[in-house]
């Protein structure tokens, strides 16, 4: 029955039902012995406000018998986590790796480089968060995200910044 379950639990988690899908992937989880919905079942806890849980989670789970895409994706979760957690840098450095390269097209690429420019934002380091969204647009093959608007949007927010900036300067100076 393990099948039927993990179709429950992910249908329960995409529907945003995050304690019936909790339930129902620590049953899979339990009954496989495998953890290939660890990420699934961090971010519940994510969902569920409580980060702490998320990153125990991925503290326990041995990574080397993950599949690559699991591995990244609960690597997106953690850091996740520690932002909840308002740990900001510690989000930012826990995604770079080998895996984190403008030039990889992995299928995961596109959602690391935009997790890693979300955070680059959240950490206030715009220019970088420009760059990785842009990174992540170019990676984006499926348009599953919005990273070329985010990437825009930002590009447009710190050169409007930097115009009032310098617009107050040049008030300063006249006084």
């Amino acid at each position: 029955m393990p099948i039927v379950r993990e179709a429950l639990g992910l249908v329960a988690y995409h529907a945003g039902n995050w304690s019936e899908a909790l339930s129902e992937l620590r049953a899979v989880r339990r009954m496989t012995r495998t953890d290939d919905h660890i990420a699934i079942i961090a971010d519940a806890e994510r969902a569920l406000g409580r980060p702490e849980r998320a990153l125990d989670l991925a503290k326990e789970a041995d990574t080397a018998k993950l599949a690559k895409a699991v591995q990244v994706e609960l690597a997106i979760v953690a850091a996740g986590a520690r932002r909840d957690l308002g740990q900001l840098d510690a989000a930012v450095v826990s995604l770079q790796g080998d895996d984190l390269k403008a030039e990889k097209r992995d299928p995961w690429s596109a959602r690391l480089f935009y997790a890693y420019a979300d955070n680059l934002e959240a950490a206030g380091r715009k220019e970088e968060a420009v760059r990785w969204f842009l990174n992540a647009a170019e990676a984006d093959a499926e348009d599953e995200t919005d990273a070329s608007e985010r990437a825009a949007d930002l590009a447009n927010e710190n050169s409007e910044n930097a115009e009032k900036a310098e617009k107050k300067d040049t008030e300063e100076s006249d006084e």
